[in-house]
């Protein structure tokens, strides 16, 4: 840990709890002096004083944590980049406050989440009021309020570094249950369904929807009759029925946790956010934590190799991975996520600090670009983040289909990715020199935010600074002027 200052975070503590210098100072053990040059950051906060006020006042360590601090900063970069044409805030500013005043910055973000769900609504309502017809015609026109909606969700994710441990705990305790039973998990499931929810599970296509949102399962909650495709290979049958078990046997703790949101009574919100808990759930069930966690250290985390033990895809493999982050037995923080050719983002998950821009794309030097150019083959890749940080990311892509010949397939790349410091423990940094400062790619969140202003796959000028005429920015112009016209 290097040296801290959080003098104001601690003195906000203190006043929370309506405590006095000397009171607090004798809870903690400290001198009065001691404690009072901690709150005026004349002296570091270290990590002897940060157990004891956790362990005293039961305040969780992880608001001390610098990886929390960086969280943080990007997430107001970002939010800063949306609203260009103002005075820039420094970098060390932005740090200043995440350190010192974090929660003036998670106002900050919330506002911003308010300026943008507000500008939606607006817009949608331009668009109703100014055609006329009837509002079920206009539901393109909600589609901005539907991604605002899962970016919520998806942040009360990320919030949770993307583990949930009563829903964890509770998946592995009933695969344990199916495992000492000795019948496949499909049928234990099938069984448990019938035997305590009175549903009946049946192979079938039909009332399944087709196209491109195809559904692999369907409930009727009057009949009770759950359908699914017929198709479905052994994984993802058992995610399947375990989805719809966790809506029907946890949905009390689904909802206890969706409480805790600030989402209020948004349904969408409410609905979205039980469907992700529960896939959460069917992926612990499938890939219990203790089993699992052994199996990944033990492989050292080869991904391939843990597809075949567990019988599932890259993919899935890779979102558990990213779900590893148990008190008192974690694995690795990766963070995850799933990106298609055009650049859009359709899955990011992270058990750490890593923070996936929502503003301008994102980086063109990434490896999980380069996957497209190489089907199924997996690439390693060390990047470096402008902040200095370096990364681990291995990067490859995944395809299904659900028709046969001739019909589409989706294919996307996905990338799992951990701190330079954890990468010795992965199989996929045995053939690269973690020693080498030069072996590292340098990226960035996304063109608008980043700060390499020399980098030649810029897109776009960086916000966070004028723009110098000088600089010959003429790739950003849409009809730049040619040598000789």
């Amino acid at each position: 840990m290097k040296k801290t200052f959080m003098g104001v975070r601690l003195r906000t503590l203190r006043t929370e709890r309506g405590m006095t210098q000397t009171a607090m100072a004798q809870l903690l053990g400290l001198s009065p002096s001691y404690l009072n040059q901690l709150e005026q950051n004349q002296r570091p906060l270290t990590v002897a004083v940060l157990l004891k006020v956790s362990r005293v006042l039961g305040v969780d360590v992880q608001q001390f944590s610098e990886d929390e601090e960086t969280r943080l900063v990007l997430a107001m970069q970002e939010a800063l980049a949306d609203h260009p044409g103002g005075e820039p805030v420094a970098l060390p500013e932005l740090r200043e406050i995440a350190a010192q005043m974090p929660a003036v910055g998670r106002a900050l973000l919330a506002l911003h989440r308010r300026n943008i769900e507000a500008t939606q609504r607006l817009e949608a309502l331009a668009l109703q009021l100014g055609d006329g017809r009837a509002d079920a015609d206009f539901l393109p026109s909600l589609q901005p309020l539907r991604t605002m909606t899962f970016e919520l969700v998806r942040d009360f994710f990320f919030a949770h570094q993307n583990y949930f441990n009563d829903v964890d705990i509770a998946a592995e305790a009933l695969a344990a249950q199916a495992q000492a039973q000795g019948v496949a998990l499909a049928q234990w499931l099938i069984d448990r369904l019938a035997q305590q929810h009175g549903v009946r599970a049946i192979a079938s296509d039909a009332g399944l929807h087709d196209g491109p949102n195809a559904s692999q399962r369907s409930y009727d909650p009057a009949s009770r009759v759950l359908r699914f495709s017929a198709t479905l290979a052994p994984g993802p049958l058992v995610f399947q029925l375990a989805t719809q078990l966790a809506l029907l046997e946890h949905s009390a703790l689904l909802d206890a946790l969706i409480d805790t949101m600030a989402l209020g009574q948004d349904p969408q919100a409410r609905t979205l956010a039980r469907i992700g808990l529960a896939n959460y759930f069917a992926g612990a069930l499938l890939l219990p934590y203790g089993a699992f966690l052994a199996a990944a250290e033990a492989l050292h985390y080869d991904i391939d190799l843990l597809s075949r033990r567990f019988g599932v895809g890259f993919e899935t493999v890779c979102h558990r991975l990213s779900s590893l982050q148990r008190p008192g037995a974690p694995g690795l923080p990766f963070f995850f996520i799933r990106i298609d050719r055009a650049g859009n983002i359709s899955k990011r998950q992270s058990a750490t600090h890593f923070h996936f821009s929502k503003t301008g794309g994102t980086c063109p030097l990434w490896n999980v670009y380069e996957a497209f150019s190489q089907p199924g083959k997996i690439l390693p890749q060390i990047a470096r983040m402008p902040d200095g940080r370096s990364y681990l990311w291995i990067a490859r892509t995944v395809s299904n289909g659900q028709g046969g010949y001739g019909a589409p397939s989706k294919t996307f790349s996905v990338a799992l990715g951990c701190d330079i410091r954890h990468a010795h423990r992965l199989v996929y940094a045995r053939a690269l020199n973690l020693d080498d400062p030069d072996i590292a790619t340098p990226i960035g969140m996304g063109c608008k935010i980043c700060e390499r202003t020399t980098c030649p796959q810029r897109a776009f000028p960086f916000v966070g600074r004028p723009l110098d005429v000088r600089e010959n920015e003429s790739r950003f112009v849409p009809y730049p002027a040619q040598s000789g016209v």
